[in-house]
C-alpha cells in the first residue's frame, strides 16, 4: 500500500483534486494558515508552515507521502521553491498544478511585482484586490482605496482606506455593481488566473475602468507541471500505480 498524497494549497483546484482523489487514496491538503476560516476540504487537512526545505524533507520521510501536487496560489512562490527541493532530496515525485493565467488584454498596464505598482496608478479611487498582506506597499500613496479580502488586514496600510470582507467568486454584474457605488477609477490585481476572480477583470473592461495587473512570478525550472485538475489527477493515479508495481 502505497502512502498519502499531499497536497499543497488551499486554492480552488486543491479543493478540487482532494475531492477527486480523497474516494481511492488517503489525502492531506496543508493550507498555509493565512485564512481563519477555510472552506471544508475533502480528506485530511494540515495546517500551518513544515519549518522551511528541511522541514519539509523530514515530515515527508516520516510521513511515507507517495506523491505531493504543488496546487499554491501562483504568487506563493517561496512555497513551491521548498516544495521543489524537498521533494528532491525526499525523492518524492512532484507535480506542479498551474492553472493558467488571465487572457491578456493591451488595455492593461503590466507590472512585474507588486512594488511596482504604486507609480502605474491612475485616478484617485483604487479598488485593491492583491491580498490582506502586502498593503505596506501602498502606505504612502495618496489616493483612496477599497480594500477586498477575506479577513481583516493588519500592518501598515493607506491612510485613506476602506475595508470589504468578502470571499470569491464573484460575478460580473456584482462587480459592475461594485465599480460604480464606488466610483473606481482603477483595479489592481494579480495575474492569479482561475474563474473564481475573473470577473472583477470583465466588469472593469465593461465600466472602462483601467487595470493595473501584477504578473506572476517565474515558474520553477524543470519540474513536471499541468494546467488543470483532470491532468493532476491522472497524474496521481498514474503515479502511484508505477510506485506500487515497483515494490
Amino acid at each position: 500500500m502505497t502512502g498519502p498524497v499531499l497536497i499543497l494549497g488551499g486554492t480552488t483546484e486543491a479543493r478540487e483534486l482532494a475531492g477527486d482523489l480523497v474516494g481511492e487514496h488517503r489525502v492531506i491538503t496543508s493550507l498555509a494558515g493565512r485564512v481563519r476560516a477555510p472552506k471544508p476540504l475533502p480528506g485530511e487537512v494540515r495546517i500551518g508552515g513544515f519549518g522551511g526545505v528541511d522541514g519539509l524533507v523530514e515530515w515527508l520521510r516520516t510521513e511515507r507521502v507517495a506523491a505531493v501536487v504543488d496546487a499554491t496560489h501562483p504568487f506563493a512562490a517561496q512555497m513551491t521553491e521548498h516544495a521543489v527541493a524537498a521533494t528532491a532530496q525526499a525523492g518524492v515525485p512532484y507535480l506542479r498544478l498551474d492553472r493558467p493565467g488571465f487572457p491578456p488584454d493591451p488595455a492593461w498596464t503590466v507590472v512585474p511585482t507588486l512594488a511596482a505598482a504604486p507609480a502605474a496608478l491612475t485616478g484617485d479611487r483604487v479598488f485593491l484586490t492583491t491580498g490582506r498582506q502586502h498593503l505596506a506597499v501602498f502606505a504612502d500613496c495618496p489616493q483612496w482605496f477599497l480594500v477586498r479580502a477575506v479577513d481583516p488586514p493588519t500592518g501598515p496600510a493607506p491612510a485613506r482606506m476602506q475595508v470589504l470582507l468578502d470571499r470569491g467568486p464573484f460575478t460580473v454584474e456584482g462587480e459592475r455593481k461594485l465599480l460604480r457605488e464606488h466610483r473606481i477609477d482603477v483595479l489592481v490585481t494579480k495575474d492569479s488566473g482561475g474563474g473564481a476572480t475573473a470577473a472583477k477583470l470583465e466588469a472593469a473592461r465593461t465600466e472602462e475602468v483601467a487595470v493595473v495587473l501584477v504578473a506572476r512570478p517565474p515558474a520553477p525550472a524543470g519540474v513536471a507541471t499541468v494546467a488543470d485538475v483532470a491532468s493532476a489527477a491522472e497524474w496521481v493515479r498514474t503515479t502511484l500505480a508505477s510506485r506500487t508495481n515497483s515494490w
